[in-house]
């Protein structure tokens, strides 16, 4: 039944990614969507995102979300091709429209959302592996109050 509806394997997996990385995009138009013509700001954005990633209700997804990301590094040229280079360059993108325009563009501006992004990735990783939303709630309230 599968084979049918999506013709192989790949095409089954495809179908998983895409439903995986329009959740993502609708996470990320939230935040856009939060700015309403101004910035919010690395720090709120962070906050925002963390508490989206931290629910216990996306768990599933976000461990697919894992799955894919991690078989995208492995099998470049799969059907998981370009998963994990699409969401960080969607994930940065957002970060930067949270930033002021006039410094979006600044080497410090790019190594902020980086940053930020990299401990979003991080925390995340750690979340699904241990469960120990106090002590990462904690962590990313410390990045917050150093974004501020």
């Amino acid at each position: 039944m599968l084979v049918f509806l999506f013709g192989n394997k790949d095409g089954l997996v495809r179908a998983l990614l895409a439903r995986a990385r329009a959740d993502e995009l609708a996470l990320l138009d939230r935040i856009r969507a939060t700015t309403a013509g101004e910035p919010i700001g690395l720090a709120r954005a962070v906050e925002e995102i963390w508490s989206w990633l931290a629910a216990e209700d996306h768990r599933g997804l976000l461990r697919l979300w894992v799955e894919a990301y991690a078989r995208s590094l492995i099998e470049p040229h799969g059907a998981w091709a370009d998963f994990a280079r699409s969401t960080v360059d969607d994930w940065l993108a957002v970060l930067a429209e949270c930033q002021r325009p006039k410094e979006r563009t600044s080497r410090a501006a790019v190594a902020d959302r980086t940053r930020a992004l990299a401990i979003l990735r991080g925390a995340l990783l750690d979340l699904l592996a241990t469960g120990d939303r106090e002590r990462l709630d904690a962590a990313i309230a410390r990045e917050v109050s150093v974004l501020y």
